[in-house]
């Protein structure tokens, strides 16, 4: 017999005997006093253990639990597995012509879906995955945890813009690595083919190399327009729109060097075809070889002993009575204290509060979601959401406050935070700190609405300049008016009824003017303040509901670049 962790006999085993020994060994307080036969009498009978006696069968009960928790183990014996498997690389083409739009929603989004059905469906396989245009990309070597690949394919962020082009050579020289170990090199292709006429470089390479290149044409012989992601379709030169078709040239690639090629197929067949083609041909090869000790487990006989040890220590406790109301109390005391001092439940009440105050929140009760954010340990996720609350509650310069006690290094936090407070200046009409916050803004991140809210501050500063500049024309202005006024009152006086009335009707006329010019005014002064998105304030709650992780690329070098100078 032997234990597989044997650490716990000594972490565990001997403190536990040396503290047993030391209370078996204590004498109670009352020896000190009394003798054995004056406390024999003056002692209460007992028909269960003595307290002597419970300690030791709680002792021995911990002992053998120790001893299962240490798993001694018999008839321990050595063997060797060995894992026999298949090699696959998986390289799909990521160029511009990929986005054409005769595959549902694209050709590069169908490939993508592709290879998720290939992982899905391969058996015995160990599979890498790289992405290729004028370069190629690694996005996975060698793996058999299919579980975390198709969590890096169903990231990958085929949004992203890749060099124009389609060198497969380049692919070949990546795949000759990933499976240089390898007896079989598998290659299949996701690809529409580039527009490349001759293969004869990739054929010789793939030939000297031993690589298998099987090929499934993502493309229509119809063709299509490539649509970019901006909505506008790609152009030649020319400014004629560019149309792709599949290029079939490449199946003499895949003719070439004992592999296949199959069109595109809306179900499974296409792929089903290409890996039953793998088994047949191709030979597994060992991987890896691993060892695993078997052996009878005896754990369960100490463990069976304790429990039953510590059930017969435990009947023999005294029992104690209390009333039903003084039981219960007591019940209710003990639960709340061990409630109370859990520390694992005090993230919980945290959740519950933010879920409250961002509840409030999306009320328009921002008075108590302010209150509920200020009860929730200091960070700069609490901190941006407090200041939102206070900035919806009209409390701009708490808000501000609030916003500047923010420290952090991530960017967008900053741009938000400095054009929020830009905001919080603008509403308390201190345009000065608005504009140095929204220009600090713009440093960071180049924004159309932060540039449009700058603009609307230093427009209205410069007519404040204006106006002070006016002031002085004004009290001359005034003054002629006075002196017109007179000067009216007296030709009134000596004009007719009619003439009055119409100088009348003038005044007024100049009134309304007067007044619709500053109106004017009031409205141009008016900042068109962004209000704060419901992204950015539900951002530190929802982070990864709506974003996809980018995944990373490891770029290869090629000794042959593609010359193509298509734009696609």
């Amino acid at each position: 017999m032997s234990f597989i962790y044997t650490n716990v006999l000594f972490l565990m085993l001997i403190p536990a005997l040396l503290l047993m020994f030391l209370l078996i060994s204590k004498k109670n307080n009352f020896e000190q006093y009394f003798s054995k036969e004056a406390l024999d009498k003056l002692s209460v009978s007992n028909q269960y253990f003595s307290k002597k006696a419970r300690n030791i069968t709680l002792f021995i009960s911990l002992i053998f639990m120790i001893i299962a928790l240490a798993r001694p183990v018999t008839n321990e014996k050595e063997q060797r597995v060995k894992q026999e498997l298949n090699t696959l690389l998986v390289a799909i083409d990521v160029s511009k012509s990929m986005l054409a739009t005769d595959l549902y929603p694209n050709r590069l989004d169908f490939a993508t879906k592709k290879l998720l059905s290939i992982i899905d469906n391969s058996k015995d396989t160990a599979i890498a995955v790289i992405l290729f245009a004028k370069s190629s990309f690694i996005l996975s070597p060698l793996t058999e945890d299919f579980h975390s690949l198709k969590i890096l394919v169903e990231n990958l962020d085929t949004g992203a813009n890749f060099d124009n082009g389609t060198n497969i050579y380049s692919t070949l020289e990546v795949t000759n690595k990933l499976l240089k170990n390898s007896t079989n090199k598998n290659l299949l292709l996701l690809t529409d083919g580039g527009d490349k006429q001759d293969f004869e470089k990739e054929i010789d390479f793939a030939k000297k190399n031993k690589i298998n290149v099987y090929t499934i044409a993502l493309a229509s012989k119809e063709g299509s327009a490539i649509k970019l992601q901006d909505g506008n379709f790609l152009t030649n030169k020319n400014g004629d729109i560019v149309t792709v078709s599949v290029n079939e040239n490449i199946k003499k690639l895949a003719l070439s060097t004992n592999g296949g090629y199959i069109n595109y197929s809306i179900d499974n067949s296409d792929i089903n075809a290409i890996l039953n083609d793998i088994l047949k041909t191709s030979k597994k090869e060992n991987i890896q070889s691993k060892k695993y000790k078997t052996y009878t487990e005896l754990f369960y006989y100490p463990l069976a002993l304790g429990i039953f040890l510590l059930l017969l220590a435990f009947s023999s406790l005294p029992k104690i009575r209390f009333s039903k109301n003084k039981s219960n109390s007591l019940f209710l005391v003990l639960f709340v204290s061990l409630f109370l001092t859990n520390d694992s439940y005090a993230s919980i009440f945290d959740f519950q509060t933010i879920e409250q105050a961002r509840e409030n929140y999306k009320a328009q009760e921002y008075k108590k979601s302010s209150k509920e954010y200020s009860k929730l340990p200091a960070s700069k996720e609490q901190q941006y959401n407090l200041a939102n609350s206070l900035y919806k509650e009209n409390k701009y310069k708490e808000a501000i406050d609030t916003y500047k006690n923010i420290q952090s290094e991530d960017r967008d936090l900053n741009f938000n935070k400095l054009h929020n407070i830009g905001n919080a200046y603008a509403k308390s009409n201190d345009l000065q700190n608005a504009k140095k916050s929204y220009e600090e803004a713009l440093k960071i991140k180049n924004d159309k609405q932060t540039q449009e809210n700058l603009d609307a501050v230093n427009k209205a500063l410069e007519k404040k300049e204006e106006k002070k500049d006016q002031k002085g024309q004004k009290k001359n202005k005034d003054k002629k008016q006075e002196k017109k006024k007179k000067e009216d009152k007296k030709q009134e006086k000596s004009n007719n009824s009619k003439e009055n009335k119409k100088n009348k009707k003038e005044n007024k006329k100049k009134d309304a003017e007067k007044k619709e010019h500053k109106e004017k005014k009031k409205s141009d002064q008016k900042i068109n303040k962004k209000e704060m998105s419901d992204k950015e304030e539900n951002r530190w709650l929802k982070q990864l509901e709506k974003k996809k992780t980018n995944s990373l690329l490891k770029k290869v070098e090629s000794s042959q670049e593609d010359d193509s100078t298509n734009p696609w």
